[in-house]
């Protein structure tokens, strides 16, 4: 995913001082291995930026080879040259606006003849193309077998197949991409009649375009109005005869258009084909098939998911990330060690008590500040990131998404929302941003709801488990209340805001065991990410602390805080918890780990406490991203609506564990 790797800035024309620098377009279905050949064609340091006017992110990078510079744009991901949704549209847009140099169309070898059909359109609106034959180790391991210089022939164009996960086939795209021409590739022809009427569209055009005139009728006959516009711009005088004729012809042909130019091209690719796939009698299924099979499977899929997140998020994060490495890292190295030392260091060097307080006080910028970043922040979302990594690089996030997706309808969201909400459990500012890849704008507002209010962030989760592990039967009720919440909020909010939840599909990539290197690469890039947004959040939150408790103010803040407290159950002392999360969640949480070590709460304070902060109002950079993605207007109502939830929720927790005595 763009957002997590490291960024730098392009000159505004992408060109490096010095060379010019031609463009490089990836295009291709989602899940077929885009972003790992930009990746290894970019290395790690990208631009990630809004494409103008929209909210689809388009990533940016450098790569120089066989003495040329390029600039390399991963599109987001097509199914046709016919756009139908925003990232279509943008994906489109940077073919006819930009004009790159090279197309370098990436497709599943293990869906070949499906995804042909674009690599056909491609060339007919005579793109220079090279075409990626990707995943060929899965394809080969199923036992198909794909000749691939029969097929270049017979497209005319260059063809690889590369294994690009695997770094196969990644000089020999080098090569093609530096010795690419756009001149020459196969033609296709369509039956007499259509190509009649292409011929007779076309040649009423006199205009310069990106695409050929073949490929503009076809997306004229196929009522694609921002063409039918484009043309109108261009031809000036002629564009009413152009439009006319259009009209005439899909009069002629309203009734099956689009079949028959879908089964004509589905004709063209099986021709194309022939001796160049070649299945096996018998397909072999692979053991990833298999667990492909069981993961989307709700009797078998449920339980995975289970177990997924039990030794995943419970295990790993909570007990041995939250657990083992925070003990080690905050209470070893910091407590014993590091804070005794730089207490001593800093006393003896400034001799102003203000600023001693400020570095080393009880708010300061090291005793608190670093502490919480790396002594019991760090690890956690280390260990997350890693199990995250994990999962996204085995193939599981696509299986998971169509796992859930009947469940996600009943909220108005789609299986593509398991991505945001996943990657809220890490970092719920980050999931707020990726929440722009769903498809409408009822999804993206019910989905920020839904992650301010019930996800906790990876830190906060860790921080939270470890606590209430040591409380018989507190984790327990701690997530069935979220999850309670969850759903309930989730459908209501399904309920009250109008509109239809979108189609649904999601392409495949193989399921395989994760690489080392890839896994590495991608948790160190998102800590790098994260630990460079929370660590000056954390000194600043020191700073405010430290001005609050010289000035006054935080005591008053607590003061003001006191008969919420009081409301829900909690001791006075909790507030400081609480201010603390609306700097950051984690930072919330690590000050209930405080709170509970100095044996302030018992077991139902403890839970009460736990789940009225995890539904607690967003912290600060949380709620600047939802005021960016969403508005300030949608962002306050939404802080708004959180916090009475939240407050409501602490109170009637606290009096049904009164009531029933469970803990």
């Amino acid at each position: 995913m763009g957002m997590f790797e490291r960024k730098r800035s392009l000159p505004a024309d992408g060109t490096p001082a010095g060379a010019v620098t031609r463009k490089v377009a990836l295009v291709g279905n989602p899940n077929v291995g885009k972003s790992v050949l930009f990746n290894a064609l970019t290395g790690a340091y990208v631009a990630v930026s809004n494409y103008p006017g929209t909210s689809v992110e388009v990533s940016r990078g450098s790569a120089s080879f066989e003495g040329g510079s390029w600039e390399i744009i991963d599109t987001p991901g097509m199914y046709s040259i016919l756009p139908i949704t925003e990232e279509e549209r943008v994906a489109r847009e940077i073919l006819l606006t930009e004009r790159p140099d090279v197309v370098l169309h990436v497709l599943d070898a293990r869906n070949l003849e499906r995804m042909l059909v674009m690599t056909l359109q491609l060339v007919e609106a005579g793109l220079p193309v090279i075409l990626v034959v990707n995943i060929m180790d899965e394809a080969e391991r199923m036992g198909l077998e794909i000749d691939i210089p029969l097929l270049q022939e017979k497209l005319g164009i260059p063809v690889i197949g590369a294994a690009t996960a695997k770094k196969r086939g990644l000089p020999e795209i080098r090569k093609a991409i530096a010795s690419c021409d756009a001149a020459h590739h196969a033609s296709f022809g369509y039956s007499r009649r259509l190509e009649g009427d292409i011929a007779e569209i076309a040649g009423l055009l006199s205009g310069e375009y990106t695409l050929s005139g073949k490929s503009l009728a076809l997306l004229l006959l196929q009522r694609d109005e921002e063409i039918a516009a484009l043309v109108a711009g261009k031809e000036g005088d002629r564009a009413g005869a152009i439009a006319e004729k259009v009209r005439e012809k899909t009069f002629e042909r309203r009734e099956s258009f689009h079949l028959d130019l879908s089964l004509e091209r589905k004709g063209i690719v099986k021709g194309l084909l022939a001796g160049v796939l070649r299945t096996p009698e018998k397909r072999r299924v692979t053991a990833g098939e298999r667990l492909s099979s069981w993961a989307v499977h709700p009797l078998t899929g449920v339980p995975l998911l289970l177990a997924v997140l039990y030794y995943g998020l419970y295990q790993f994060v909570g007990v041995f990330g939250a657990g083992t490495l925070v003990d080690f890292l905050e209470g070893t190295l910091f407590e014993e060690y590091f804070n005794p030392w730089i207490i001593g260091v800093v006393n003896g060097i400034v001799p102003w008590e203000i600023i001693r307080e400020l570095i080393v006080g009880e708010y300061g910028i090291i005793t608190l500040g670093l502490r919480y970043a790396v002594g019991i922040i760090l690890p956690i979302v280390a260990t997350f990131f890693l199990f995250f990594s994990v999962l996204e690089d085995s193939g599981y996030f696509p299986r998971l998404a169509l796992l859930v997706d009947r469940i996600f309808k009943k909220f108005g969201l789609t299986g593509r929302a398991v991505i945001p909400m996943v990657l809220g459990f890490g970092c719920d500012t980050m999931a707020t941003m990726v929440t722009r890849t769903l498809e409408t704008t009822r999804e993206r507002i019910i989905a920020t709801v839904l992650l301010t209010l019930a996800i906790p962030c990876s830190a906060q989760l860790g921080v939270i488990m470890a606590l209430l592990s040591q409380a018989p039967g507190a984790l327990l009720v701690w997530s069935v209340c979220l999850l309670l919440i969850f759903l309930v909020v989730g459908f209501l909010s399904a309920k009250v805001m109008p509109g239809e939840t979108p189609m649904f599909y999601m392409e495949l990539p193989p399921m395989r065991l994760p690489q080392l290197s890839n896994v590495m690469t991608k948790t160190y890039t998102r800590m790098q990410w994260y630990f460079m947004e929370i660590l000056p959040l954390f000194i600043l939150a020191s700073v405010l602390l430290w001005l609050g408790k010289i000035t006054n103010f935080f005591d008053k803040l607590v003061n003001w805080m006191e008969p919420v407290m009081a409301f829900i159950g909690l001791p006075r002392d909790a507030a400081v918890a609480f201010i603390f999360g609306f700097f950051r969640r984690d930072y919330g949480a690590a000050g209930l780990y405080d709170l509970q070590t100095k044996g302030l709460m018992d077991p139902r304070q403890l839970v009460v406490a736990a789940v009225t902060l995890t539904l607690f109002v967003p912290c600060v950079a949380q709620f600047l991203m939802m005021k960016k993605e969403r508005g300030l207007k949608s962002a306050t109502l939404i802080a708004l609506f959180v916090s009475v939830v939240a407050v409501g929720s602490g109170w009637a927790l606290n009096r049904f564990i009164l009531f029933t005595g469970i803990l």
